[in-house]
């Protein structure tokens, strides 16, 4: 360990465990106080510290079970973040989704991971548990045809990495150009185990997208104009980079022809399903998924989960 290293961790060590202030811990280490202000900034960094927010206003009991009522679901986790500020919105899920994916996971489990947005918050916020033989599968393809980017492997690597897990992983486009292309793919062996893997699995954790030219989806060259105007005509969201009308059906069977990965069916028939999401503007996507049964256990922000329950 490099000596920078030793001395954050008991420059933190002093601070954080005994209660010293910033000046004490200088003259404790014969340092100055702006070398310790560093060297705590350092041990965040190097995360040796991490701080914990417990926000009561996040537990939600109450709310929490009436979502549970409406909608039949197993658990339900709120979080609370200021009205329009998407940034803290997703960094929230990230964390309470990270925390009940925590929980959720055990020894032996095989999990479907989706990715967005969302989904890589959790990721980024996941902390390490000590289980054996799990298996994180990737539940649709990711791999994208324009400058933006799906993170997909980046979610992949952290949540696996969390569990010790292997990783199963689908290097491949959600969405190809023929249903006759993605036809071909599915029939590769390799391939073909993923997938059958992915519809095997003990848990699925995924996120939904509202349509709208701004969502991750739109944007990542799959989708031709004419394509797009259909989707906002018809679709109310997408799961799994599966669109869905108001009434819970395929949006555009020609488009569903055309993607690789978990079919709503087979999301609904896996035993625990995590949605994390939030945001008014996917307050049709949620509330439509929710009612067709896609998920068991969700993270929800407190504002959203309370316009549901005004629906």
């Amino acid at each position: 360990m490099e000596l920078r290293d030793e001395q954050s961790l008991q420059v933190a060590k002093l601070y954080y465990r005994g209660g010293l202030s910033q000046s004490e811990v200088a003259a404790e280490m014969g340092l100055s106080r702006p070398t310790v202000a560093k060297l705590l900034q350092h041990a965040k960094t190097r995360g040796y510290v991490t701080v914990e927010i417990h926000d009561p206003r996040e537990d939600g009991d109450e709310l929490g079970q009436r979502l549970m009522e409406r909608y039949g679901l197993e658990d339900v986790r709120l979080v609370f973040s200021p009205r329009g500020d998407e940034d803290t919105l997703t960094e929230g899920l990230g964390r309470v989704g990270a925390k009940m994916l925590h929980e959720l996971v055990h020894d032996g489990m095989s999990v479907g991971i989706s990715w967005g947005n969302t989904m890589h918050s959790v990721a980024r916020h996941m902390q390490p548990k000590s289980v054996a033989g799990v298996e994180i599968v990737q539940l649709k393809g990711g791999h994208s045809h324009s400058i933006r980017v799906t993170n997909d492997m980046d979610t992949l690597k952290r949540i696996s990495a969390a569990f010790g897990a292997e990783t199963l992983s689908l290097p491949l486009p959600v969405i190809f150009d023929s249903a006759e292309a993605k036809e071909i793919v599915e029939k590769d062996r390799h391939i073909s185990s993923i997938l059958n893997a992915g519809r095997h699995a003990d848990l699925a954790v995924f996120t939904v997208g509202a349509v709208s030219r701004d969502s991750l989806l739109m944007n990542l060259g799959y989708l031709s104009e004419e394509e797009i105007h259909v989707l906002e005509r018809q679709a109310v969201g997408d799961a799994c980079s599966r669109f869905y009308t108001a009434d819970g059906e395929v949006a555009s069977p020609a488009i569903d022809a055309r993607t690789i990965g978990i079919s709503l069916s087979e999301l609904k028939a896996i035993p625990q399903r995590f949605l994390v999401a939030g945001g008014l503007q996917k307050m049709a996507a949620i509330d439509t998924a929710l009612r067709m049964k896609l998920a068991t256990h969700v993270v929800i922000d407190k504002e959203t989960a309370n316009r549901l329950l005004q629906l």
